[in-house]
């Protein structure tokens, strides 16, 4: 059987202020070479598992066993933030919408991505501890929101376990240091490596989440092997820059880059994720932290803004189409969804239109709608059109989602792997708690508040 055909179409992309420019004709397009020896030596160095994966083999060899000791659980609680959350949530809405519907009795995905301690007082009050299986995330070990929950639920767990309480929980960390592997070692948790240099934006494809994927019987290998397949060719390139400016030339990643960088170069400061394929519509989440944390540099990068096709049409498309001319858009469809019940015949007359079609129908007509309304109000769109919406089909997206950033970011000239700016953040919040080490922290802190204090800026409501 033939594999699904998937496409980017360009026939909208370069338009409006970008009219004229191609993938090929762009100045851009000369910085080629210079990325394809970047590419090259970073992959050869290890330093973009993101692309190449090394960790596949070793994923596909230790998960099963992981994918055995969870069956038996009928809730899963994953405890983590930022990229160790929204990949997982991305992938349950997508291909485990069953929890979301009338009369499912399991198995149950919950996700702590957040401090909120009216939710997590709700879950240790009312899930069963025996049947729970708790997910600890953190690459560092020491991300405070989830070391936070972490404590409290392991405290949870031993109230109601006892002894046997380590039985339910997996800890997903670096393979060396931090918090979370020493406490690893000392307790023999169960647990699976975040590779080296995979930061937790670039990390759904790994255990962080592939783990709560095995836990609701998703094709999770159909996962590994999409995003494996879409940047093979890069891969096999290998450590030969001039094989790779050949085969990053054809890279559909390559082409969207060029496109990105010219957005921004023209004025376009917003980038829109517009989704048609409707189970897959938290995936906008999932792409806005890769792109937002990965880009949001120097005064540079493009702010992504996720869209749900229909719903948006009646809330944001309204700015898309008549706002500021400041945004480009990547349409996400797939024309082979299925497409429901059939209205049958018995339509009334002003809706008689409507005689025959099946409700999916609607869908495909308002994306084509949309799609045409946009460009013709001076969006710059460049349409990513899906031919199956199965995993291997996610996989192959999010791989190209991640080659894109980082190519995207090279033509920036920032380093697309880092986020220095949010770590001031933890710093500040770390201090204002009485961490120890945060003496340049506390006094900035003390400052602002005095400032606050003494503000006349103070209005009531």
């Amino acid at each position: 059987m033939a594999r699904p055909q998937h496409f980017l179409d360009w026939s909208q992309a370069f338009s409006h202020r970008l009219q004229g420019l191609s993938r090929e004709t762009s100045s851009l397009a000369g910085k080629k070479n210079a990325l394809a020896a970047r590419l090259a030596g970073e992959l050869d160095k290890g330093l973009l598992p993101c692309l190449n994966m090394p960790f596949k083999k070793d994923l596909e060899r230790d998960l099963p066993a992981f994918e055995q000791r969870v069956k038996p659980f009928k809730h899963m609680l994953v405890l983590g933030i930022g990229g160790s959350a929204l990949g997982a949530r991305a992938l349950q809405k997508a291909f485990f919408p069953a929890q979301d519907r009338p009369g499912h009795n399991g198995p149950w995905l919950w996700i702590a991505d957040n401090i909120d301690p009216d939710t997590l007082t709700a879950w240790m009050d009312t899930l069963p501890p025996r049947e729970t299986v708790v997910v600890v995330i953190s690459k560092s070990g020491g991300t405070i929101e989830t070391m936070g929950q972490y404590f409290l639920l392991r405290s949870w767990l031993r109230q109601a376990l006892g002894a046997l309480w380590q039985q339910n929980v997996i800890l997903i960390t670096d393979e060396k240091s931090g918090d979370l592997r020493a406490e690893a070692t000392a307790l023999n948790l169960p647990s699976l490596p975040v590779p080296d240099f995979l930061g937790g934006r670039y990390s759904v494809l790994s255990a962080v989440g592939l783990v709560p994927a095995a836990f609701l019987g998703m094709n999770w290998r159909g996962l590994l092997q999409g995003a494996a397949e879409v940047n093979a060719s890069l891969v096999k390139a290998g450590g030969r820059p001039e094989s790779m400016a050949d085969a990053l030339g054809d890279h559909p990643a390559w082409g969207w880059a060029v496109w990105a960088a010219e957005l921004l170069r023209y004025g376009y400061s917003e980038l829109i994720f517009f989704s048609y394929i409707p189970l897959w519509n938290f995936f906008g989440a999932w792409f806005s932290q890769l792109w937002a944390e990965s880009l949001g540099k120097e005064g540079k990068g493009s702010m992504p803004v996720p869209a749900v096709g229909v719903t948006d049409q009646h809330s944001l498309n309204q700015m898309f189409l008549d706002g500021p001319r400041n945004k480009g858009c990547l349409f996400l469809s797939c024309p082979r969804l299925y497409r429901g019940p059939s209205f049958g015949t018995e339509i009334p007359g002003k809706w008689s239109y409507l005689a025959g079609r099946q409700f999916g129908d609607l869908l495909l007509a308002e994306a084509l709608g949309t799609r045409m309304a946009l460009t013709r109000s001076q969006v710059p769109l460049l349409h990513i059109c899906l031919d199956a919406a199965d995993e291997a089909a996610a996989g192959r997206l999010m791989g190209l989602c991640m080659a894109a950033t980082i190519l995207t970011g090279w033509l920036l000239e920032i380093n697309p792997l880092d986020q220095p700016a949010v770590e001031l953040g933890k710093r500040l919040a770390n201090a204002r708690l009485g961490a120890p080490g945060y003496a340049r922290e506390d006094e900035d802190l003390r400052a602002f508040l005095r400032g606050e204090e003494n503000s006349e800026g103070r209005q009531a409501f």
